[in-house]
């Protein structure tokens, strides 16, 4: 028997001891060994509920227990989940974590501490929710030189542009309809800004070439300038709206970024929709490959991290090799990566046109049913850093995103 404990009884710690109870038998055949949850650690009460017996209030309860090996992180934020992580790495024992925000900012450290220790630091939740992917970029693809990684990482941004997209509504009606359906959070900054799908990309990005990515070096945007009337320039392309979040190695360095595109139905991430995710992979020798399902929710991304636990429980005193060399991976500057761009300007086309050739070079006219008083052009592939000085130069400019074709 393998004692183990979880930090944190909210949506994913409640779900982790669902998982290890209700699959306890199945469980055990596959790990080899029975999976005791011994500890609860959580600052509240719960009265009546099973984890009554274990729950405990102290941390320092688990650490100095010699029969926890395998602690379970899902608390969420740097600290103290930080601190906590540490201390269990330092003391010989297995973390499994489904934290972004920790692992982006403090990975390469624990990593490097769970070496040391001859333990392991697992994070298979921590990017796509109940979609194994870095178990996929540490184990099945390690033949093969990945070239670019891609993904819908983000689910309630996925779940606002669907819905903007099936209903033709703004984006603050579906943002609503998010948060009263319970994907999207009073405060949904992290979710709508893509900072959420940055520190994933960032996680992703580091596994899948074997340095670290700050992710603070990743460009980020957000949906929050996404409209009704870009919604539909996009159905007039025959493409949809997506926050992508992705890297790729170039001949001139790596690029990173996080951002809304137009992607069409030759785009195997086009069908991706509501609150699922999908990372898509290309490797040098593999080609294209395509992870999907729940980015989200209690049971998916705790069947992640249950998965996590077995993995310890089956390698009691093994440290699996996984994660980055603790290396920083220079990203591109931002400018210098190349998009095109669907370009929204006030006036008309055959007024405007001239003017937009002359900044941008090449220029298609775009109409969309139902706007009026103003006209769009596909620009073609340009520096970032030129279309920007030349955008704010652009008179009666009303939005730009960046088109994949």
């Amino acid at each position: 028997m393998i004692k183990a404990a979880i930090l944190g009884y909210g949506t994913v710690g409640s779900g982790v001891v669902e998982v290890l109870r209700t699959n306890k038998n199945q469980i055990t055949k596959k790990a080899g060994t029975e999976i005791e949850v011994s500890y609860v650690l959580d600052l509240r009460d719960f009265p009546g509920d099973p984890v009554e017996s274990i729950l405990v209030h102290d941390f320092d309860v688990i650490l100095q227990d010699p029969d926890v090996r395998i602690v379970v992180e899902t608390m969420g934020g740097v600290d103290p989940a930080y601190t906590f992580t540490k201390q269990a790495l330092l003391a010989g024992k297995n973390v499994c974590t489904s934290n972004k925000e920790l692992v982006a900012q403090h990975g390469t450290e624990l990593l490097q501490i769970a070496e040391e220790k001859q333990v392991n630091y697992l994070f298979e939740a921590s990017c796509g929710g109940g979609i194994p992917i870095i178990r996929v970029l540490n184990e099945a693809l390690t033949a093969d030189r990945i070239e670019e990684v891609t993904g819908i990482l983000n689910g309630t941004t996925n779940y606002i542009l669907s819905k903007m997209t099936e209903e033709g509504s703004e984006f603050s009606d579906a943002l609503k309809e998010a948060q009263d359906k319970g994907y999207a959070e009073r405060n949904p900054e992290a979710d709508v800004e893509g900072h959420d799908a940055c520190r994933k990309i960032a996680i992703l990005s580091s596994v899948a070439y074997g340095k670290y990515v700050d992710y603070r070096d990743v460009s980020t945007e957000g949906i929050a300038g996404i409209s009704a009337v870009d919604i539909k320039y996009a159905k007039a392309l025959g493409a949809r709206i997506k926050l992508l979040a992705s890297s790729c190695l170039t001949d001139k360095g790596c690029t990173a970024r996080v951002c809304p595109v137009m992607i069409r139905p030759d785009s195997p991430l086009y069908a991706v929709n509501d609150v699922f995710n999908a990372v898509f992979v290309h490797g040098n020798m593999l080609g294209d490959a395509m992870l999907y399902g729940n980015g989200a929710g209690s049971l998916p991304t705790a069947s992640a991290v249950a998965a996590d636990v077995v993995a310890c429980a089956m390698h009691p005193a093994e440290h699996i090799r996984g994660g980055w060399l603790a290396d920083q991976l220079e990203l591109m500057p931002a400018g210098e990566a190349e998009s095109r761009f669907l370009v929204r300007v006030s006036g008309q086309p055959e007024e405007r046109l001239p003017e937009i050739r002359a900044l941008f070079g090449e220029a298609e006219p775009v109409t969309a049913p139902g706007v009026t008083g103003e006209c769009a052009f596909l620009t073609g592939i340009v520096q970032e850093a030129v279309f920007a000085g030349k955008y704010k130069d652009l008179a009666g400019a009303k939005n730009r995103i960046r088109v994949m074709w």
